[in-house]
């Protein structure tokens, strides 16, 4: 059979006779990659269905839409961002950089859950260095079947004779199909290992978990298609070097994506973090300027951090803007505020910003913790250790409410905290008890109350 050759989008999957510079789907650049394809005869695609086989059209009115079966992890953090438990057939993808801890907690799963019956497999790893993580990590492996395999028929067919509560399958870029000549990693075999593993897990009611690599920018690797294809992606984020990890609902078909949990890496694997806004908050000495605390919310989950500043005079001439965990234009527009509506001159001098924890923060509830630390670095007037802050700041100065201000007012007031400022257009409900919340509408209202009052 004579080989055809065909060009693939890794962005978004499309296929194309013949190489271009620019995908005309989605207009990525030099995202075409050539595959060679052996086409078979009389034999259907593994993913594909016979038409007219399966299930025949209802109504909407007659389908029962109570909740979907789940079933729990015996991870409280896990548990909570997949919605209280993996769905019955449901097929989750966990990315992440490589060293992040993707195989780490998709071990600790089974090992932590021994009343599940769980198919590990492995296809970067041989058997004994599973066994040795588990070994390291500890729990109980009674109940957990290691299997090296890469030829997903062969993994399929093993699934359906053991019949487990939960297969894990480490990692979907080693898999390959015979069904499809290319090789393992490639557009067109990830695109159909995903559809057999769809399709077991729609057929027999077993979730499957997913591991994914990433590239260097950050995207999962593969096509976009796999994405599409999944009913969960969870991404890992933090950085190797820190300790703690955050694990991110990208798309929940049974869910909310507005959740997020917090891990710590430890010798013995990932921590649960229940309460994440004790490990951020300030660590030093009392009496020190530039720092200041932001009421975040991610999601549904409010929780304090402490945000760094450092201003200082500018060395080399022109000044320098870096930020760490924050959007870089995000802080020169607050500088340019600063500057134009409240009068404090940053042109030449630096400024350097710092998520404190590795977090990276999206919140534009933060906007008024970052003027503060800058402002407190650049006057040298410490902020006193128990106010917080929670506002964005708009480009005229005025200082706009942000959403759901109760939950971020009593995770304050449950931590300690005595003042928290916040805008004076935010309306809040009911009376926090032991803290006092502070109302201002603009950005000198702001340094009046905090460094004149």
């Amino acid at each position: 059979m004579k080989e055809k050759t065909v060009w693939f989008c890794n962005n978004c999957g499309n296929e194309y006779p013949k190489w271009m510079g620019r995908c005309p789907a989605c207009g990525e650049w030099n995202t075409l990659t050539e595959q060679k394809i052996t086409p078979s005869v009389g034999k259907a695609s593994a993913g594909s269905r016979v038409p007219g086989e399966g299930r025949k059209p209802r109504k909407l009115s007659e389908i029962d839409s109570s909740s979907e079966a789940r079933i729990s992890l015996n991870n409280e953090e896990v548990d909570r961002i997949l919605g209280g438990g993996i769905v019955r057939g449901s097929l989750v993808l966990v990315g992440g950089e490589p060293g992040i801890g993707k195989s780490t907690l998709s071990l600790q799963i089974p090992l932590g859950c021994p009343a599940l019956s769980t198919l590990y497999v492995t296809g970067e790893e041989s058997e004994r260095q599973v066994k040795m993580r588990a070994d390291r990590l500890g729990g109980d492996a009674s109940n957990c079947r290691i299997y090296s395999e890469t030829l997903i028929e062969n993994v399929i067919s093993e699934a359906r004779q053991i019949g487990p509560d939960l297969m894990i399958v480490d990692s979907v870029q080693t898999m390959y199909t015979e069904s499809v000549d290319s090789t393992p990693g490639s557009v067109s075999q990830i695109k159909e290992v995903a559809a057999v593993l769809l399709r077991f897990a729609k057929e027999t009611g077993i979730p499957v978990i997913l591991i994914g690599h990433i590239t260097k920018e950050g995207s999962i690797a593969g096509p976009k298609i796999l994405e599409h294809i999944v009913d969960v992606v969870l991404q890992f984020e933090g950085e190797n070097r820190g300790s703690y990890r955050i694990l991110r609902s990208i798309k929940n078909r049974f869910g909310s994506t507005s959740e997020l949990a917090v891990f710590e890496m430890t010798g013995k694997g990932l921590r649960q973090v229940a309460n994440p806004s004790e490990l951020l908050i300030p660590m030093h000495e009392e009496g020190l300027s530039g720092t200041a605390v932001a009421a975040m919310l991610d999601g549904t989950r409010p929780f304090l951090f402490e945000v760094q500043a450092l201003v200082s005079s500018a060395v080399y001439g022109t000044a320098q803007r870096s930020a760490t965990g924050f959007d870089t234009r995000r802080l020169n527009m607050l500088l340019a505020v600063l500057e134009r509506r409240a009068g404090f001159k940053l042109a030449q001098k630096d400024v350097f910003l710092n998520m404190a924890g590795g977090l990276r923060v999206n919140d534009p509830a933060c906007d008024m913790a970052v003027v503060c630390a800058v402002l407190s670095s650049n006057f040298d007037l410490p902020i006193p250790p128990d106010n917080c802050f929670a506002g964005e700041i708009g480009l005229s100065g005025e200082i706009r409410p942000v959403a759901q201000a109760d939950r971020r007012i009593a995770e304050a007031a449950r931590l300690g905290f005595k003042k928290i400022f916040i805008s004076s257009f935010t309306s809040v409900e009911g009376k926090a008890k032991g803290i006092e919340v502070v109302k201002v509408a603009d950005v000198p209202a702001l340094v009046k109350a905090l460094f004149q009052g």
